[in-house]
């Protein structure tokens, strides 16, 4: 008996079609979504690590599965992919202890 997932990986090949309900702000999206990805500072090999590591950090398995594929299409290594990832994960763990300032800074304004 097939898993049934929440995520369908088949929905990855219909992303293009989210401008049918809304074709002026798709088109905007994919407008904007293409001109970033385009070379620029950053070559298209970087771009894809970065987006790799931000899809792991925002759990888009339809991301990742895109950046992986990109990646290896890019000659990005097995072990560049895995490090970038451990990069986003160390931003996203820091992002969330360096927040506990504030919940410091509030217990501490509240035990006045």
């Amino acid at each position: 008996m097939a898993a049934n997932n929440y995520y369908d990986p088949s929905d990855l090949k219909k992303f293009g079609k989210i401008s049918e309900w809304s074709k002026e702000l798709g088109d905007k999206f994919f407008e904007y979504y293409g001109k970033v990805f385009e070379e620029g500072a950053l070559s298209a090999r970087e771009k894809s690590l970065i987006a790799l590591a931000v899809a792991h950090t925002e759990m888009c398995p339809y991301c990742i599965d895109a950046y992986s594929q990109d990646g290896l299409q890019r000659g990005i290594t097995k072990e560049e992919m895995m490090e970038a990832v451990h990069v986003g994960a160390a931003i996203k763990s820091g992002a969330t202890l360096v927040h506990g300032v504030m919940m410091m800074n509030k217990v501490n304004k509240l035990e006045m």
